[in-house]
């Protein structure tokens, strides 16, 4: 079956419920029924290692669970999905290049994605791997996929929030003997299913709003060719790219929130991004649920939810950072999709291409007139 034509799940479970009971063990008399996590290095192995927990560097039972959940979300159509989790989003990404490219291949990246990204291509460029670049909007990947090994799409695009289509250019990737991977750190596997839209691979900071309570640091890939995914997980062996368990013991028991979290923040950000649209002080204004964005047309057919994240610029550096000094609910943090809204001056960290004054504001989950009163405050506060 092509994996853009899986549709719904079957089953009939609305998000909520699946989100609340993704991964969990089948019941056992007088045994807990969400198990707490497994601390070991060894286990008990007498004889042939033909068990499924041989060494606590490949197997942790703990990681099994969070493994089995996260799949069941980002594919809950399809049981060959499988899942494999990381140390950190990035241990992810970096597993997922670097397993399937190999010297003289060649990477369509995108042009303006995650600020780790140009490291990552300094280093594929060092082992001989051909990087070629494009931005997210404008489908401008088609032209860069003759001869490629491999498509990395990131949309919305972190932090400028562009949007492309993922189902068309998986069909054109795959035309042209192309893999397809996605990060879907922004949107969640509730916003969005690359799997279900053609993609070999959807990939993810955990870190961010799947987790959503900014205490932990996770990746995962997931991928429903089981071939394709074990060179990653021969990756994750070698390099020991993996999570603790008390990390990925965490990420589970966040998931009974996840839909929760995920509606809430989503409204929010759809409320402060109308909020911010009607003040004139705000340029460059990007929210993909907003019908007058630029990628709103694409957005909608792919998307469930529109995400957490807003951005926009404020005149000049010293007017952004005045106007992030005067808000009051809002962290000036980096990272995002957390539960607390956080907001930062994007280019303090000199590795995006935006404008001093751009503003990367993650919503959390407030009252939402309490956070647009307090951007709005603050937005006239910092006026002067």
């Amino acid at each position: 079956m092509d994996p853009g034509d899986i549709g719904e799940p079957k089953d009939g479970l609305g998000e909520s419920t699946r989100a609340l009971r993704a991964g969990l063990p089948e019941p056992v008399q007088f045994q807990p029924p969400f198990p707490g996590p497994v601390f070991t290095s060894h286990y008990h192995l007498a004889g042939d290692p033909t068990g499924p927990y041989t060494y606590g560097r490949d197997e942790n039972p703990t990681w099994s669970l969070l493994e089995r959940a996260t799949a069941e979300l980002e594919s809950p159509a399809d049981p060959r999905a499988q899942a494999l989790v990381f140390g950190s989003g990035m241990a992810a990404v970096s597993a997922v290049l670097f397993s399937q490219l190999r010297t003289g291949d060649a990477v369509v990246l995108p042009s303006d994605g995650y600020q780790a990204l140009p490291l990552v291509r300094e280093q594929l460029t060092a082992y001989g791997i051909e990087v070629r670049t494009a931005p997210t909007g404008g489908g401008a990947q088609r032209d860069l996929l003759d001869g490629a090994r491999l498509l990395w799409l990131e949309t919305p695009s972190n932090p400028g929030l562009d949007v492309c289509d993922i189902r068309a250019l998986a069909e054109a990737a795959h035309a042209h003997g192309v893999l397809v991977a996605v990060d879907n750190t922004l949107a969640t596997p509730l916003g969005q299913r690359p799997l279900d839209l053609g993609a070999d691979f959807a990939v993810a900071a955990a870190t961010k709003g799947l987790t959503g309570h900014g205490d932990l640091l996770l990746g995962y890939v997931t991928s429903r060719d089981a071939a394709l995914l074990e060179p990653v997980r021969r990756w994750r062996k070698i390099v020991g790219a993996i999570p603790g368990p008390m990390e990925a013991w965490l990420a589970h028991r966040s998931l009974a929130t996840l839909e929760l979290r995920h509606a809430r923040q989503c409204a929010n950000a759809l409320a402060l991004a109308e909020a911010l649209s009607a003040r004139a002080e705000v340029s460059g204004l990007r929210y993909p649920g907003l019908p007058d964005d630029p990628s709103y047309a694409i957005a909608v057919r792919q998307m469930r939810r529109f995400g957490s994240v807003v951005s926009f610029t404020l005149g000049s550096r010293a007017r952004a950072e005045r106007f992030l000094a005067a808000l009051r609910l809002v962290d000036e943090a980096t990272s995002f999709g957390g539960v607390r809204s956080t907001a930062e001056r994007r280019g303090r960290w000199g590795g995006d291409a935006v404008a001093e004054g751009f503003i990367r504001f993650s919503v959390g989950a407030e009252d939402p007139q309490d956070l647009v009163r307090d951007v709005l405050r603050a937005l006239e506060v910092s006026s002067a």
